[in-house]
């Protein structure tokens, strides 16, 4: 039984996590994209782990904080005004991630 539950569920948790990786896509593209695919204004550029090294060390609350209220060039919320923090850690786990 908890193998036909596991063929069943797998799916729609694939589907889940798909859906997930769409939306964290999207608020790059109509935000954060601007600069960092760039490095537009000195900002981390987008999969280049030598930009985010020196930033994630500092730790995700931290990132997180300077997200919410802005650092340098980057507004608050770096254009994202709908974004939930969960949505800001998505976004810097994906522009974070080497390519």
């Amino acid at each position: 039984m908890k193998k036909l539950l596991l063929v069943v569920l797998l799916p729609f948790m694939a589907s889940m996590t798909q859906a997930s990786e769409q939306a964290v896509s999207a608020y790059y593209a109509k935000t954060c994209g601007l600069c960092h695919a760039t490095g537009a204004a000195n900002a981390p550029k987008t999969g280049v782990a030598s930009d985010w090294a020196p930033r994630l060390e500092k730790g995700m609350d931290t990132l997180l904080h300077s997200v919410q209220n802005g650092l340098n060039a980057m507004p608050p919320k770096g254009m994202c005004m709908n974004c939930s923090a969960d949505d800001f850690k998505a976004l810097i786990e994906y522009m974070s991630a080497a390519k």
